[in-house]
């Protein structure tokens, strides 16, 4: 693998070379102080250029940073279009270095300072930015929720719970395992997040998709959180679905407690219906019996 040195002279001094290119900036884990050093780093890279389409046209220049493996060009797919401003080239190299190298035409730059707060400027060929910013994660960092923010993180997951309960009862897990991902446990994510911020302040980041939360709650919490994500058979989604209930119960009873907030009623309603739905379907002998 290049090392850092080499991959930033490789784009640097290319961005020298090309009259096109006016600035250049880096962005993202690698401009984060509290994000420790790894190999898999990607390098976020963006050029400010005075003509996108000279770009776009053709990729033969991209050959300047290395063989690739692969490439994912955003904004030209069709199946998965992209969001984002400008045009962007996410590049992965055989010696596994990670490039994602965006082209802004020139007229971006000063909104491109308002979108985030983890930037670096590594080159200014026209001294457009007369105060270098520093990188800061702060946008990244825990939010601290109102009472609102709160209960409505409550009811989205007592309420989602339900969906889970009917893709088990009608025996169609995939559907249940969706909502069960994509809304049951990001919202027990939150309120876990909202638990670390109360009881250590909202002053950092637990960073993307909570990848730092074990460093921050207990090990026994850790592993049952880990436990909810068995989820190959109805038995194990159901167990799985009733830990999450009882995780997200004893978390956001804590933070109601921590932050002054009232814990609002959902919880005992719909823990009773899942217990109903569940007891439709296994008889009570066999709960009794432990063959669920």
């Amino acid at each position: 693998m290049r090392t850092d040195k080499q991959v930033y002279d490789t784009i640097l001094n290319f961005a020298k070379s090309d009259e096109r290119i006016r600035m250049v900036t880096l962005e993202g884990s690698r401009t984060n102080v509290n994000i420790p050093p790894d190999a898999f780093q990607d390098f976020d890279i963006t050029f400010f250029v005075t003509d996108m389409e000279s770009f776009t046209t053709q990729d033969k220049w991209l050959d300047v940073f290395g063989e690739r493996l692969i490439m994912q060009k955003p904004e030209d797919m069709e199946l998965f279009p992209a969001v984002e401003h400008g045009y962007s080239y996410l590049m992965l190299f055989s010696d596994d270095v990670k490039i994602d190298l965006t082209l802004l035409p020139l007229k971006l730059v000063e909104e491109y300072f308002t979108w985030d707060k983890l930037v670096k400027v590594l080159l200014d060929k026209d001294n457009r930015i007369k105060e270098l910013p520093v990188p800061t994660d702060v946008d990244y960092h825990i939010q601290r929720p109102s009472e609102r923010m709160y209960d409505d993180c409550c009811n989205e997951f007592w309420n989602t719970v339900t969906y889970v309960v009917k893709g088990l009862c009608r025996r169609e897990i995939l559907f249940a395992i969706d909502h069960m991902n994509e809304i049951v446990r990001k919202e027990l994510l939150r309120m876990i997040s909202w638990q670390v911020g109360a009881k250590r302040g909202f002053s950092f980041s637990l960073g993307k998709n909570y990848k730092f939360l074990d460093k921050y709650i207990s090990q026994e919490l850790w592993e049952r959180l880990l436990s909810t994500y068995r989820m190959d058979s109805y038995e194990q989604m159901w167990e799985s679905l009733e830990l999450c209930m009882a995780l997200f119960r004893e978390v956001s009873a804590g933070v109601a407690q921590e932050l002054g907030f009232s814990y609002p009623p959902y919880d005992e309603k719909i823990s009773v219906y899942v217990a109903r739905q569940k007891a439709g379907i296994y008889p009570a002998h066999q709960i009794a019996g432990n063959q669920v």
